[in-house]
């Protein structure tokens, strides 16, 4: 037989016997099954989590009515205006329920975030809610020297100090503690707190900031001054210079002032108050003589003024001459 039909003979069984084994392959495969899902099932745990349940309440937490907005004064309060908010610690005489405080009317302005008490709806202004039972608050008109460079601050206690000129009727001039330890309550527009320590401006830090850059120029102090010295005050700005004298806070008048119920350990004005109030008359400073004055009718007369006569290491007095 020829050796190339011999080759390709073989060949042919070759690929014949390939075709064969792929095609046993094929039909030995089984189909696969198709993955069947698992069933989704809806709990009805995932429904309840989708709202949680609101926070328990904290039985300690008080309610205090606090403002939302400004409240204008004279106008009633709405319930708009009011929100309940539980603090763990109630300020004093804090109100606790918006019907205690709906419609009412407050005699001054009210700013946002101020919770309610009876005092925001008394009457008097400012300065009536800084000052106590037999005070009166008296301005008076200062500079730059007055107010020491801007350095006086609301709260300080200050002496007032009167310089008298010379005139007619007072040919000596002379200088007095014409009223002691009076509390400072406001520079300017400046103001300090009220009597229960709440501050009587509601501005923010910012505006509280420019404020007391402005204290230097002042015009005007207001002092808290007990009732029978009020008079005292007012003539001696109208007769003379005022200057203000701070005293030191170790003396800590402000805790005497606040101290009990007894009005002589409260008003340190009149307690430190004397007849002769360091009164010091020009003659004492410049080593003078005094003006003599002209006796009253009726009067004893006047015993002989002395001269003081040096005669070498020898000194003596000698009266003056009769004109």
């Amino acid at each position: 037989m020829n050796t190339r039909i011999t080759m390709g003979l073989a060949i042919l069984l070759l690929i014949g016997a390939l075709l064969a084994g792929y095609w046993g392959v094929v039909l030995s495969r089984q189909p696969e099954e198709p993955a069947v899902a698992a069933p989704v099932t809806q709990t009805p745990q995932a429904t309840v989590a989708a709202v949680a349940p609101p926070p328990p309440e904290d039985p300690l937490r008080q309610p205090v009515v606090v403002l939302v907005r400004d409240v204008v004064a004279y106008v009633p309060i709405k319930a708009e205006d009011l929100v309940v908010e539980k603090l763990k610690v109630a300020p004093v005489g804090s109100f606790g329920s918006v019907d205690e405080v709906l419609n009412r009317v407050s005699w001054r302005d009210l700013k946002a975030g101020t919770w309610l008490n009876a005092e925001s709806f008394a009457a008097g202004g400012t300065l009536a809610r800084m000052i106590r039972p037999g005070e009166r608050a008296l301005g008076v008109s200062v500079d730059e020297v007055t107010t020491l460079g801007g350095q006086l601050s609301p709260g300080d206690y200050v002496d007032v100090l009167l310089y008298l000129p010379s005139d007619i009727a007072n040919p000596d001039r002379s200088s007095q503690v014409v009223v002691p330890a009076l509390r400072v309550l406001s520079i300017g527009e400046l103001l300090g707190p009220t009597n229960d320590g709440q501050p009587a401006q509601n501005i923010s830090s910012s505006d509280r900031q420019q404020l007391e850059q402005r204290r230097a120029a002042a015009r005007t102090v207001v002092l808290a001054v007990p009732e029978s010295l009020v008079t005292r005050l007012m003539l001696a700005a109208q007769s003379g210079t005022l200057r203000l004298a701070v005293r030191s806070s170790d003396e800590k008048n402000l805790e005497h002032y606040w101290a009990n119920n007894n009005a002589a350990e409260r008003d340190i004005a009149l307690r430190l108050d004397t007849e002769k109030r360091g009164l010091v008359p020009y003659n004492k400073l410049s080593m003078s003589s005094p003006v003599p004055l002209p006796a009253a009718p009726g009067a004893a007369p006047a015993a002989p003024r002395q001269v003081p006569v040096i005669r070498g290491a020898q000194a003596a007095q000698q009266p003056t001459p009769t004109p």
